[in-house]
């Protein structure tokens, strides 16, 4: 028989361990509770910020967490750290070697923190620099409390905009000047404004643009701007694409053919579908058959490749070829259209000789043409006054470049084929030591040779 005075101490065996499980869930449910009280405090403190805060940092404030992982999205390498509660994406531009993981986003019980992705980025010394990466550069940054009269180098690689904050002039190197760089960047080179002052502007001709949400209204194209179709993507927000892009193409004063007008196509070109590219195809056919003819749209810039991955391919190819049929010439990113690399301008010189250019990032020893994108100003998705000074550029700002070409071509002689628009422009092409440089003046001659037989 047991005694009643050993009940209470058999009652604590049995309660122990549920006690002290409780305790425990009431101490880490409190260490939780600190953990997200200091993350909560650092964020409005400023002590953690969007783009500059980096994982050792948060490491250092929250500890180890529970799960690392690291995996790819689009151009970007992520990193993402979870802890109880907690969610914090770090992340970094692939193409850029020395770019390093900082603050992307942050969650607590799935509810995102301000962390100033709103806000305009303010770096707090120069030891920040060292964490923007040369896709993005100072693009809208305020570096107004930096000191980077020593930084020489490091301004000749980064994008900047209208919209980025400088130190005073005593604070810069000796002769940099972004403003200057922004208005002298706006000219397309290579002897384009020699043409537009002979009236080929691309006058009665159609683009049609096939790229991401565009931000409408920017003073660069916007007088240009006769259609816009976002089927399926309404409501989306501007992606910084579809500025840049219309701006080479079309723009006021960037522009290759800035007389053309511009028919824009809102595609989802994140998804490995061609579904968006034939489907704006399909309209631009439906369309040419009811514009008069000096409306019709006779040239398609799509600023991607490789459709050979994406669905629907067989069907992609199907209504290229069409397109062609019909006298629409279609330029893409894709190597099976043209192998073209980029091309820089070396600041300082001119910008209408074709040996004033090195080769750019994007280049192949098998390119065909090369395209001056680098050191060139561009319509910004930011604002519709916003304009950026690329440091490099990409293929995607060179198949408008064509584009804006092809329809200073329709133009002077309407009745050119894009079979031999395209053989024009290569077989027109100047060779210099940054390889074959796209000549418009003597591609805009060999196509009017083409009327009168002279060639």
């Amino acid at each position: 028989m047991t005694n009643k005075k050993s009940i209470p101490f058999i009652l604590f065996l049995i309660l122990f361990p549920i006690n002290a499980l409780l305790f425990g869930q009431v101490l880490k449910s409190n260490q939780n509770s600190e953990l997200l009280l200091k993350l909560k405090k650092a964020a409005q403190s400023g002590e953690i910020q969007y783009k500059l805060t980096e994982p050792y940092e948060i490491k250092r404030l929250l500890g180890k967490p529970q799960k690392e992982s690291v995996k790819r999205d689009g151009g970007l390498d992520i990193l993402e750290y979870v802890y109880p509660d907690v969610k914090i994406i770090f992340g970094k531009q692939r193409i850029d070697k020395d770019a390093l993981f900082t603050l992307l986003h942050l969650k607590i019980k799935d509810k995102a923190v301000d962390i100033g992705r709103d806000k305009k980025l303010v770096l707090r010394s120069n030891r920040d620099l060292k964490k923007l990466d040369r896709f993005w550069g100072f693009q809208s940054v305020s570096l107004k409390n930096l000191d980077l009269k020593n930084e020489a180098d490091l301004l000749a690689a980064m994008p900047f905009n209208s919209n980025t904050e400088w130190p005073p002039p005593d604070k810069l190197p000796a002769g940099f000047n972004p403003r200057q760089l922004l208005k002298e960047g706006k000219n397309p080179g290579l002897g384009i404004r020699s043409l537009h002052a002979e009236g080929i502007t691309g006058k009665g001709v159609g683009i049609a643009v096939l790229d991401q949400p565009l931000l409408l209204g920017h003073a660069e194209y916007v007088s240009r701007l006769i259609r816009y179709d976002a089927t399926g993507l309404a409501g989306f927000p501007p992606q910084m694409h579809g500025s840049p892009v219309s701006s080479v193409a079309v723009g006021k004063d960037i522009g290759v053919a800035p007389g053309a007008t511009l028919s824009y196509f809102a595609v989802p070109m994140w998804e490995k579908d061609n579904t968006g590219y034939i489907r704006a195809f399909r309209r631009i056919f439906e369309l040419n058959r009811s514009l008069p003819e000096d409306e019709r749209i006779r040239v398609v810039s799509i600023s991607d490749g490789r459709f050979a991955g994406k669905r629907r391919y067989r069907e992609w190819l199907n209504v290229l070829k069409e397109a062609n049929e019909k006298g629409i010439f279609v330029v893409t990113c894709d190597t099976s259209f043209m192998r073209f690399g980029t091309l820089n301008l070396i600041e300082g010189k001119d910008p209408d000789l074709p040996e004033s250019y090195r080769p750019g990032r994007y280049c192949s020893q098998k390119d065909e043409l090369r395209i001056p994108t680098g050191n060139k100003t561009v319509a910004g998705y930011e604002g519709v006054n916003v304009y950026t000074y690329e440091r490099e550029g990409g293929r995607s700002w060179a198949a408008p470049y064509i584009a804006g070409l092809a329809a200073l071509a329709f133009q002077v002689n309407p009745k050119i084929t894009p079979e031999r628009i395209k053989e024009l422009l290569i077989q027109t092409a100047v060779r210099t030591s940054a390889g074959p440089v796209i000549n418009p003046a003597g591609f805009i001659n060999r196509v009017k040779g083409e009327i009168n037989g002279t060639n």
